[in-house]
């Protein structure tokens, strides 16, 4: 597998394999772009199909920090990490020690924080190691952000984009009556459609897990329905929250609601999905732009934490959608395109 030719390879700085046979450990580290600060980004425990998988996903991940990072105006630049492996049942505290001492031997170049498969325990056990790892500390918030957790400040971002497309797309300042399809409720799906019930609206959700369903439909009042059914429901928003690649050939076609907005990363499986999505005169918040919660608050932890200053920083997601939706709209452009553009002026200059 030559990593240069791949297409997700995209001028990245730096990427590092890792391995340690005593612990089970592979994993890859993909720095991205470091113009602007120290590459941060979560480190995600996948049984991935295959190395070439893995491979790809961080590079379009880090990629992805790079832009999420800019259009959020913080002063770090994007990157990424892989552990190959599934979370259940691979992770031990050997692999993870040895995997905090590959992160240390990078001299701050990349930090990582907790992602998919990862949690706040499991960087407190890496920062034994190392000291680059984030969102270790207790940072109480109105959203309840427990100690260290991104994920509640993920969601609120979320759902403060959603209001943003919402009001740009269906004119609309309530989200009271408005019918959401949440694909994927762990810790940031489930506290997103919780705000989204708060808020007024009706809920249907799936996932590849049945606890977090079970509590959804009885803690929330969600329709479950089986994930290929999730596309096709006759609702006004599609928020995806679980893994990327989700707006595809097969999937775009079967979209009837009017807007996608979720937490997901990377979900468009090609840069021609955005477009497609525009013909169809469904409106797309860019991943990075909605899902920016987390990093901000990552971001806050570091500088020095003020929870006034977290909630604005966040809530200021819906500005930064809005300036895309105009310019899109004005221009006539696919919203990831223009994304694309405004955080190219941030990162390049």
């Amino acid at each position: 597998m030559a990593v240069f030719s791949l297409s997700d390879f995209a001028d990245h700085e730096q990427v590092v394999f890792v391995s340690d046979d005593k612990s089970g450990l592979k994993a890859i580290i993909a720095v991205h772009n470091s113009n602007l600060g120290p590459a941060l980004g979560g480190c995600r425990m996948w049984p991935y199909a295959s190395e070439e998988e893995a491979v790809r996903d961080v590079l379009r991940l880090s990629r992805g920090m790079t832009y999420k990072s800019a259009m959020a105006r913080l002063k770090l630049g994007g990157g990424k990490s892989v552990i190959i492996g599934n979370p259940r049942t691979d992770k031990t505290p050997a692999l993870l020690a040895a995997f905090a001492r590959a992160l240390e031997q990078l001299n701050g170049r990349y930090i990582a924080a907790e992602d998919s498969g990862t949690s706040v325990a499991d960087m407190k056990t890496m920062a034994q190691f190392t000291r680059h790892v984030a969102g270790l500390h207790d940072k109480p918030s109105d959203q309840g952000t427990r100690s260290g957790d991104p994920s509640p400040a993920t969601a609120y971002g979320t759902f403060i984009g959603i209001q943003a497309a919402v009001k740009e797309r269906l004119g609309r300042d309530s989200l009271d009556g408005l019918r959401v399809a949440v694909q994927g409720v762990g810790n940031v799906g489930y506290d997103l459609a919780r705000q989204l019930k708060e808020a007024g609206a009706q809920l249907w959700v799936t996932d590849i897990h049945r606890e977090p369903l079970v509590q959804a439909g009885r803690e929330l009042g969600a329709t479950v329905v089986a994930p290929d059914e999730i596309f096709g429901l006759d609702v006004d928003v599609f928020a995806p929250c679980a893994l990327g690649a989700i707006l595809n050939d097969a999937t775009i076609p079967q979209l009837k609601a009017k807007i996608v907005a979720g937490a997901a990363n990377n979900q468009l499986a090609e840069a021609r999905h955005g477009v497609e999505l525009m013909k169809r005169g469904i409106l797309y918040a860019p991943d990075y732009v909605i899902n920016a919660g987390g990093i901000i608050d990552v971001y806050h932890e570091r500088i020095g934490f003020e929870r006034a200053a977290l909630i604005r920083h966040i809530e200021g997601i819906r500005d930064n959608l809005m300036e895309v939706f105009e310019r899109a709209r004005e221009e006539e452009r696919p919203t990831a395109e223009v994304a694309d553009a405004i955080a190219e002026e941030r990162f390049r200059r």
